[in-house]
């Protein structure tokens, strides 16, 4: 019997997350959308019901209340929207069009015979053509966690579905927008280092009618160069997994009537406080890692029907066995004796690594004996100057520094126990390979 309850709980298994998208996309019937604007998502299927043309509305923003001051504001509010408004539909998009093709069953949907062409006249989504179906993850190098969820789900397509996939994992923002919005990931960066001016922009930025807005202007601005990074993959699936990645495609796949063509899925990897960016109520699902986040994107709007609890995708080397942590410790240059603590602060190097390095270096040193009672391995990811400074350190333990790492596995298995900073994906690996946690800084979020 299904449950009543606000999400589906489902298994917690990163190839059935796969294969979900994988029947939403091709087994299901797609059909249009319902009078309220909004996509009808029934369980294990997409459906889109009924058919209304609606007007574009590009921001909304609705006051309560009397006449005198409120109507003035309410004044500059319309005003704004018919900015925007304008500016969106007039920028010139030009990556799809919608005609009526002469076979019923020409995109291969069963529906009423509508075909998604280029400009060109060239199918876009090539469905029937016999081509490889085609799935675009989204997202950004703000931190590592984002791109690390984005290559597990890309490992699983692969392992699951073998050559049936293509995937491409792309930054959307640094590879397909101008300047100064292509400076996302330099710009988390500095924000991140600066724990109050952090702060200070997720909160500021969490109420929806200063993101939606936020979003509505910035489109004016980078839709053509999004659209055309979009359709340079031509997608039949996207993912997103980045709370910033959903506004701005899904603003531009409905304005060019291409929401019922492409599946459209988030996958939250926020393990309990989550940023309502988010949430957007047109996606075809939105899977979440734990109950307390569905009940987030129950409150954000959406259906439950759309949302379902499936765990935090991680990359199927971390349940695959490693080589003993011997040999692991030989090929990493560490000591294969001595008892170990891995050190990071995620993809950015961030929080207090020097001083707990530091710190470690003391206390696993037995200045009675003179020789040292344990080893560190430091992971500084993208932070150059933290590994150079670190490195030049003389130390009284055996000390190994390291950049960037798309091994962790590795790592992680060499090591027995891992100090670092509050970061959802790091903590569920960790947690699969066995290393007892301890958490020494988190960031507005975490």
């Amino acid at each position: 019997m299904q449950s009543s309850s606000a999400s589906t709980q489902e298994p917690g298994n990163l190839f059935s997350l796969v294969s979900k998208l994988s029947y939403l996309a091709f087994e299901s019937r797609l059909k249009t959308r319902n009078s309220d604007g909004y996509s009808s998502i029934l369980p294990n299927c997409m459906c889109f019901n009924g058919v209304k043309k609606k007007s574009k509305v590009v921001a909304s923003l609705s006051l309560s209340g009397g006449s005198g001051c409120n109507n003035n504001i309410r004044k500059v509010f319309n005003e704004f929207n018919r900015f925007v408004r304008f500016h969106c539909e007039k920028i010139p998009i030009g990556f799809a069009s919608l005609r009526i093709g002469s076979n019923d069953d020409v995109n291969g949907l069963g529906e009423d015979g509508c075909s998604v062409l280029e400009d060109e006249g060239l199918p876009l989504n090539g469905v029937g053509l016999g081509r490889k179906k085609k799935v675009l993850i989204l997202m950004s190098d703000t931190g590592g966690g984002h791109r690390a969820s984005a290559e597990a789900i890309k490992a699983t397509f692969n392992e699951e579905f073998g050559d049936e996939y293509e995937v491409f994992v792309t930054d959307l923002w640094t590879d397909h927008t101008p300047w100064p919005f292509n400076q996302l990931p330099r710009s988390y960066s500095f924000l991140v280092k600066t724990g109050p001016l952090w702060k200070m922009t997720y909160y500021a930025s969490a109420p929806r009618v200063v993101h939606q807005s936020n979003f509505a202007a910035t489109s004016t601005f980078i839709a053509r160069e999004v659209a055309k990074g979009l359709m340079k993959y031509q997608p039949d699936i996207i993912i997103s997994v980045h709370p910033l990645m959903q506004h701005v495609p899904i603003r531009i796949l409905r304005a060019k009537g291409l929401l019922k063509k492409i599946v459209f899925t988030t996958v939250i990897t926020d393990l309990s406080t989550c940023h309502p960016t988010w949430f957007h109520k047109l996606v075809t699902r939105c899977y979440c890692p734990t109950e307390e986040v569905a009940k987030r994107a129950l409150k954000a709007g959406l259906e439950p029907s759309q949302i379902k609890v499936f765990g935090l995708p991680v990359r199927p080397s971390f349940v695959k066995p490693v080589l003993p942590k011997e040999e692991l410790r030989r090929e990493l240059g560490m000591d294969e004796d001595l008892p170990a603590v891995l050190l990071m602060g995620g993809g950015e190097g961030m929080g207090p690594i020097e001083a707990t390095a530091r710190a470690l270096g003391n206390s696993l040193y037995d200045e009675n004996a003179e020789e040292p009672v344990g080893q560190v391995l430091i992971i500084c990811g993208r932070n150059k100057k933290l590994a150079n400074k670190l490195a030049s350190i003389e130390w009284k333990i055996p000390v190994q520094v390291k950049g960037f790492v798309s091994k962790m596995e590795e790592c992680m298995g060499a090591c027995d126990c891992i100090i670092t900073k509050a970061g959802p994906g790091t903590i569920a690996e960790a947690m699969i390979r066995g290393l007892p946690i301890i958490l020494n800084d988190y960031i507005a979020g975490q």
